[in-house]
């Protein structure tokens, strides 16, 4: 609803007056801004639905073209019929991407339909040289898709917007939230590898170049952390539950005190837990993620405790954990120290 006024703002950007090449996505939504693009002259970039046969096509009206066949060039039929395909050898230049949004905050923070494919059509498009890191990117969403976005829910990979235009407001972000710098092959899975083609052949060029392809699944450990997200959400959600009256424990929640805890985790009983407190309040758990990697000391599961400042961080051995406690002391992340030590509960097993 209010589709087609929000992208008829997309005609008075600056960004889009300058572009000469334009990516859209294929959503319906966005029809009316792959028809501002062909109405102004522009080569037209739309990805191919899922990938699936390869990353672009590049639409190509007829000579002489009318408004109404300008019309169905905009439209998922005329994609079909009036496009070429474009490869990683296309020597396409993107000076303008549009992507539709599940939602968005005012910040810049992106969150899309959950299966990464904007995500990824990014990432491959860094990696081919097709976008700059100054490359603007646009979302057009309805007014009620502009919300604040919890830090729980965004990782280093999601990609984030420029210029957000609804029916009704035209939002600058000035986001500093740095874009995907390229594909993180850390967070791809096999099963996605083998649902994209293309990504196959990217992978074993950037294999040939020396670039580090290993999958998540072939790392374990990371595979194992991925499953916090799911961790986080549940975090989220429950700090959105119905206050209790003060001094007692939320609704839903066990009271949490000043000293650290072992928060008791199903099938835990061999596992062992790793305090980490004095987390400051800006900090993103992906920071905290990259840097476990960085000191290859990545836990198996993550619980992250944000609006308390602290994390909790299981691994399976004792050996591991004494490891990651050992690697993370002294360590600083946005100006904090960190605290770290074996969580309540696991130091007199230590």
């Amino acid at each position: 609803q209010g589709s087609l006024q929000a992208c008829c703002s997309l005609r008075e950007l600056d960004v889009f007056g300058r572009a000469r090449e334009v990516k859209v996505d294929p959503d319906k939504p966005l029809e009316g801004a792959r028809l501002a693009a062909l109405q102004a002259r522009k080569t037209l970039l739309v990805p191919t639905p899922r990938l699936r046969t390869g990353l672009f096509n590049r639409i190509v009206p007829p000579p002489g073209a009318t408004k109404e066949v300008l019309r169905k060039c905009a439209t998922s039929q005329g994609v079909k019929e009036y496009s070429v395909p474009v490869g990683l050898d296309g020597k396409a230049q993107v000076d303008l991407v549009v992507v539709g949004s599940v939602a968005v905050s005012e910040k810049g923070e992106r969150i899309g339909k959950g299966e990464g494919y904007a995500d990824m059509e990014y990432a491959m498009m860094v990696s081919m040289g097709a976008v700059q890191e100054d490359t603007p990117v646009v979302t057009i969403v309805h007014d009620c898709q502009v919300l604040d976005i919890a830090e729980e829910l965004l990782d280093d990979h999601d990609l984030t917007v420029d210029y957000i235009l609804t029916p009704t407001r035209t939002i600058q972000t000035n986001c500093k939230r740095p874009k995907p710098q390229g594909i993180m092959w850390h967070k791809v899975s096999s099963e996605m590898l083998g649902k994209i083609p293309i990504l196959k052949t990217l992978r074993s060029r950037e294999k040939q170049a020396g670039k580090d392809v290993t999958l998540q699944d072939e790392h374990p450990a990371l595979a194992n952390t991925s499953r916090a997200a799911l961790s986080n959400e549940k975090v989220t959600a429950a700090n959105t539950q119905p206050r209790a009256a003060p001094g007692s424990a939320p609704v839903g929640q066990p009271h949490v005190g000043s000293d650290p805890v072992n928060p008791r985790l199903e099938g835990s009983d061999t596992a062992t837990t790793v305090y980490v407190g004095n987390l400051p309040g800006s900090l993103r758990v992906s920071e905290l993620k990259g840097a476990l990697r960085e000191l290859q000391v990545v836990p198996v599961r993550l619980s992250w405790q944000g609006a308390q400042h602290r994390a909790f961080l299981e691994y399976r051995d004792k050996g591991s954990a004494h490891r990651a406690v050992s690697s993370l002391q002294g360590l600083s992340l946005g100006g904090s120290a960190l605290r770290v030590e074996l969580a309540k509960g696991q130091r007199s097993k230590g």
